[in-house]
């Protein structure tokens, strides 16, 4: 029987250390430790894939929380039978002692309290993701509200640039004498143009 360890963090500036250490603490070998930066909505993480194809009948999966797992309620439950049932794995999580699935087999309570407190600690972890969405969204709402802007900031030409870039536009200059008075590259030069069509109509 192996033990393994699998960690995630949502960003790359997120530190994976926290988890790292309580495996180590737990004795899981460093080379049987997994991890991922990457969002929970989905399993589609590299490092996790690599722990997946290497769970055997009999391992064991040690995680810090629920919410490292993932955080979709579906998925989750779908992962966690999975692992348990199909692969023939046992799962820890050291957060929350009670979700330890090789004591499921003891009593038919245990299974049930297990499984309870999976589905509620999954249907949570999912809630806490929509929750910060609709914050988000409430933010950007009265931000918006209050003259905030968003987006890139449009530039504010002179109006020396303008000037030639509008006599080019009504063919006054040719295209090589605007780039030399600006000082512009081609790529450049016809960029602005396309922002100065629009500003001017």
């Amino acid at each position: 029987m192996n033990t393994y360890g699998y960690a995630r963090v949502s960003a790359r500036d997120q530190n994976l250390q926290r988890q790292i250490a309580a495996f180590s603490e737990y004795g899981i070998e460093k080379s049987r430790i997994f991890s991922d930066k990457k969002s929970g909505k989905d399993f589609e993480r590299k490092e996790y894939k690599k722990l997946i194809k290497k769970l055997k009948s009999g391992d064991l999966l040690v995680i810090k929380s629920i919410d490292r797992l993932g955080r979709n309620y579906d998925q989750i439950i779908a992962e966690w039978a999975y692992i348990t049932n199909t692969i023939g794995a046992d799962i820890l999580v050291l957060d929350m002692p009670i979700l330890d699935t090789r004591t499921k087999a003891d009593t038919l309570v245990g299974k049930f309290i297990s499984d309870i407190v999976l589905q509620v600690l999954s249907f949570v972890a999912e809630n806490e993701r929509a929750n910060i969405r609709e914050r988000q969204a409430d933010g950007i709402r009265l931000a918006k509200q209050n003259g905030v802007k968003f987006g890139r900031p449009k530039r504010q030409y002179s109006t020396e640039f303008l000037s030639i870039a509008t006599d080019y536009i009504h063919k006054r200059i040719s295209s090589a004498e605007a780039m030399k008075v600006l000082g512009v590259r081609k790529d450049n030069f016809y960029y602005h143009i396309r922002q100065i069509k629009n500003i001017i109509g």
